[in-house]
C-alpha cells in the first residue's frame, strides 16, 4: 500500500523526478583526442588552451514536452521506449581550468565545420565548445566512428519506422542544375547527397521534369516532361552509357544533361532521419558540459565546475538553428532550467528547417525549400498576408521564464538573398515590429554575406580587383560579374564581442539597437526606383528589379505540415506557391550604399558603391544567368577622376572630387574611425589599424 502522509508523497514526486530526469541525458561521454591547441602567428595571449575531441552518448524521453515536440520521435524509440543518439563535439579550453574566465561559448556547427575562435576569446581565458546537431548522415555529414579536433561535427540519430516496424515512405522531390554531359548525376542538396533513397527504381513510380528557366517569384517556363524510358536510377559515363549501372542515388539520361536546363524529380522516397533530435542532442550536450561532474560511468567533465555563463552562438545556417531551436522551447533543459544565458545568431534571417519529416537542413533558400514559414519576428504579432494567428520566435522561451539575452547582426546580403525584413517589418510590412528589452539588433549596411575581406586596396579599380567575381553559394548555382564586396564585418564583430560578454557576465547594456526602419523612411519596396539607386557602370540600367531580390514564397506543403513551428509531415512535393510576400530593402544614398546601418569605416569613407547583391554570370552554369547570385554581395568602384566617370555616364563622384589626394582619403577614414569608436561599434587596436591600412593603401597614389 502506498503511504498517504505528506512525506511518502514527497519521497514519491521526487524519485518520479529522478527517474524522469535519468531518462533524458547525455549518459557517456568519450574522449577521442586532445591535442595542444596551436599558437597563432602574433599572438601574445597568456593563456595556454588545448582542444578536446569526442563523442556524447545521449537519451531522450519522448514523453518529456520538452522532447514531444521534436517531430516522429515517437517513431525513433529503441525497444526500450528511449531515443538515443550520438553527438561528435570539440572543446577548446585553457589547460589549467584556474585560467578560465567563466564564460563558454557553445558554438553551432556550420555543415559540420567549426569556425575559428577569435584571439581576443582565448586571451580573455574563454572556453569553446563546438557540438554536433545535424544528422542526415550523407556525403561529408556522414558520421565518423572517432572524433577528432580537426573534423567536421555531425550526429547520429535513427530513422523513423512504423510502429510495425515497417518503412516510413512519402513523396519527396530532388533537383539538378547547371549540369552537362552524359555523366550520370546525383541530387543534391548544397554540396551534399539528398539523404532519402528511393523506394523502387523503376521510373514508372516517378515523375522528371526539366526546366527552361525559373525565377525568383517561383513563376517556370517550358517545362517539359522526360519519358520513364529516357531516364533511369543509376550511375552512367561515356564508359557505361545508358541505361547505366543501377544506383538509387543517380540519375543517368538516355540524351545526357543540358546545363541550360533544370532538371526536378519526384519521387517515393524511405526511412527519414528524425532530424529534430538535433535540437535536443546539442541543449543536452550543453547542459551536461555547463553542470556534470561525471558521466554514468564516471568519466568526468573535463570542464566541471568551470563554466559559470555560457552564450548560443551560430553563424548562418548555425544561427538560423538557433532561431529555430529557441523558438521550439530547447533553451528550457529537461528539469525546466535556462539552457543558455545569451544567444548570438549571426547573419542569419529565417529559423532552420529541421523539425519536420524530409527535412532538408542543408537547403540555402533556393527555389522550394522551406525555412521562412511562421514567425521570423521575436514578439507575437499576427501574419494578415498567410493567415496565421499571433506568434513570436519566443512565445515558448517566454512562457517557461527561460528566454536568454540575444543580439543579433546582418548585413546586406541577409536582406536579398535570405529573406530578412519580414523579420522588420511582418509580411505586411505596414510598421516597424517592436524589439523586447532582451534582444538587441545591428545592421552591417552594403555588406557581403558574413562580411568582406576588408582592407582599401580592396575597393581600388584597376589591378586590385579579381577579374572574376565571386562563385555563388548554393547547389552548383554559378559566379558573379562582379568583383566580391570587400566590406568588412570583423571590427563590427570584435567590438559586438565584447558588448555580448559584460551583457551576459556583468550586466553591462549594449549600444542600442540600429537597423533601417520604416518611421525613419529607411526602408521601401526592393526595387531600383523606390530604393534610390544610381545608374552602376557594367550593370543593366534597371537592376534591381521588382523580382530580382529572393522573396518570401508562401507555401503549401500539405494539410499535415505546421506552418508556425516548421514541423510536421509535408505531402506536397515540391510545394505549391500560394503567394509571393513584397519584400523590403534599405534605401541607398546617391552612391547606391545602403543607410540606417551601423558606422562603418568603410561605408563612412567609402572608395565606391557597395552592394549585398550581385548578378549571376552566363557561362559554363548558364541556368541562373542575370538573376541574383545567391547570396554573394558585388561592388562597383569609383572612378578616380571626373574625366573617367564623365566618360562612362557615372553619376557618382570621382575619388579625387571626393577626397582630393590620398591624405586627403586618410583624413577621412580617421573621421569615420572616430565615429564607430564613439558610437560603441570599433575598439581602438581596430580604429588605429585601419587608419595605418589607409596610410599604406594605394587610394589616390
Amino acid at each position: 500500500m502506498l503511504s498517504s502522509s505528506p512525506k511518502g508523497i514527497w519521497t514519491l514526486v521526487f524519485a518520479a523526478l529522478i527517474g524522469t530526469t535519468a531518462q533524458a541525458r547525455i549518459t557517456r561521454i568519450v574522449i577521442d583526442e586532445t591535442k595542444p591547441m596551436p599558437v597563432a602567428a602574433g599572438s601574445v595571449s597568456p593563456v595556454a588552451y588545448e582542444q578536446v575531441a569526442g563523442r556524447a552518448f545521449g537519451e531522450l524521453d519522448t514523453q518529456l514536452p520538452q522532447n514531444s515536440i521534436i517531430q516522429d520521435i515517437e517513431l525513433a524509440k529503441d525497444a526500450d521506449g528511449k531515443v538515443r543518439y550520438v553527438a561528435s563535439f570539440v572543446i577548446y579550453k585553457p589547460v589549467n581550468l584556474k585560467d578560465a574566465s567563466g564564460l563558454m561559448w557553445h558554438d553551432v556547427p556550420n555543415r559540420g565545420r567549426v569556425f575559428p575562435y577569435a584571439a581576443q576569446e582565448l586571451a580573455m581565458g574563454d572556453i569553446g565548445l563546438a557540438s554536433a546537431w545535424q544528422g542526415d548522415n550523407a556525403g561529408a555529414t556522414q558520421v565518423k566512428a572517432q572524433a577528432t579536433v580537426n573534423g567536421l561535427q555531425f550526429l547520429q540519430v535513427p530513422v523513423a519506422k512504423n510502429p510495425d516496424g515497417s518503412k516510413v515512405t512519402g513523396k519527396v522531390f530532388g533537383r539538378i542544375v547547371n549540369r552537362s554531359g552524359p555523366e550520370s548525376q546525383p541530387l543534391m542538396v548544397q554540396t551534399n547527397p539528398l539523404p532519402y533513397p528511393t523506394v523502387s527504381l523503376d521510373t514508372r513510380q516517378a515523375t522528371l521534369v526539366s526546366r527552361g528557366r525559373e525565377n525568383m517569384n517561383g513563376e517556370v517556363f517550358d517545362e517539359q516532361a522526360i519519358a520513364p524510358a529516357d531516364w533511369a536510377w543509376a550511375k552512367c559515363d561515356a564508359k557505361t552509357p545508358f541505361p547505366g549501372t543501377p544506383d538509387p542515388t543517380q540519375i543517368c539520361l538516355k540524351n545526357g544533361f543540358d546545363a541550360k536546363r533544370l532538371y526536378q524529380v519526384v519521387f517515393e522516397a524511405q526511412d527519414p532521419y528524425v532530424l529534430g533530435i538535433g535540437f535536443a542532442a546539442w541543449r543536452d550536450v550543453a547542459v551536461f558540459f555547463k553542470h556534470a561532474k561525471a558521466d554514468d560511468t564516471g568519466t568526468p567533465n573535463p570542464l566541471a565546475i568551470t563554466v559559470k555563463h555560457s552564450i548560443a552562438r551560430g553563424v548562418s545556417q548555425s544561427g538560423n538553428y538557433l532561431r529555430g531551436w529557441l523558438h521550439l522551447g530547447f533553451n528550457q533543459d529537461e528539469t525546466g532550467k535556462q539552457v543558455h544565458d545569451g544567444l548570438w545568431p549571426i547573419i542569419a534571417g529565417r529559423r532552420i528547417a529541421l523539425n519536420f519529416r524530409w527535412a532538408q537542413p542543408d537547403g540555402v533558400l533556393e527555389l522550394y525549400q522551406a525555412g521562412s514559414e511562421g514567425p521570423q519576428w521575436w514578439l507575437p504579432h499576427p501574419d494578415p498576408v498567410r493567415g496565421l494567428p499571433p506568434a513570436g520566435i519566443l512565445d515558448r522561451c517566454t512562457q517557461s521564464r527561460t528566454c536568454p539575452k540575444i543580439m543579433e547582426h546582418f548585413g546586406s546580403a541577409e536582406v536579398w538573398a535570405l529573406k530578412l525584413t519580414p523579420e522588420w517589418v511582418g509580411t505586411d510590412a505596414k510598421q516597424d515590429l517592436p524589439l523586447p528589452a532582451n534582444v538587441k539588433r545591428y545592421y552591417i549596411a552594403s555588406s557581403n554575406h558574413g562580411g568582406g575581406a576588408g582592407g582599401f586596396d580592396t575597393s581600388v579599380p584597376g589591378a586590385a580587383l579579381p577579374k572574376a567575381g565571386p562563385m555563388c553559394p548554393g547547389n552548383n548555382f554559378g559566379q558573379g560579374i562582379l568583383p566580391a564586396n570587400p566590406v568588412p564585418h570583423r571590427e563590427t564583430v570584435n567590438a559586438l564581442r565584447v558588448h555580448f560578454r559584460n551583457w551576459v557576465m556583468k550586466g553591462t547594456e549594449p549600444p542600442a539597437s540600429q537597423y533601417p526602419l520604416l518611421a525613419k523612411n529607411q526602408l521601401a519596396i526592393a526595387e531600383k526606383a523606390a530604393l534610390g539607386y544610381p545608374n552602376l557602370p557594367g550593370l543593366r540600367p534597371t537592376v534591381p528589379e521588382r523580382d530580382f531580390i529572393m522573396p518570401v514564397h508562401d507555401y503549401d506543403w500539405g494539410p499535415g505540415f505546421k506552418a508556425i513551428d516548421g514541423s510536421g509531415v509535408p505531402s506536397n512535393a515540391p510545394p505549391k506557391i500560394k503567394q509571393v510576400l513584397p519584400m523590403f530593402a534599405p534605401k541607398v544614398d546617391a552612391d547606391g550604399n545602403e543607410v540606417g546601418g551601423v558606422p562603418v569605416v568603410l561605408l563612412d569613407a567609402p572608395l565606391g558603391t557597395y552592394l549585398g547583391w550581385n548578378v549571376t554570370a552566363d557561362g559554363a552554369r548558364p541556368f541562373h544567368k542575370g538573376e541574383i547570385c545567391n547570396y554573394v554581395g558585388g561592388m562597383v568602384p569609383f572612378a578616380k577622376t571626373a574625366a573617367e566617370r564623365q566618360a562612362n555616364g557615372d553619376t557618382r563622384l570621382s575619388l579625387q572630387e571626393r577626397y582630393g589626394s590620398h591624405e586627403g582619403y586618410v583624413q577621412a577614414v580617421v573621421k569615420a574611425t572616430e565615429r564607430a569608436m564613439k558610437a560603441g561599434f570599433l575598439l581602438k587596436d581596430d580604429a588605429q589599424a585601419l587608419i595605418e591600412a589607409a596610410a599604406k593603401s594605394a587610394v589616390l597614389r
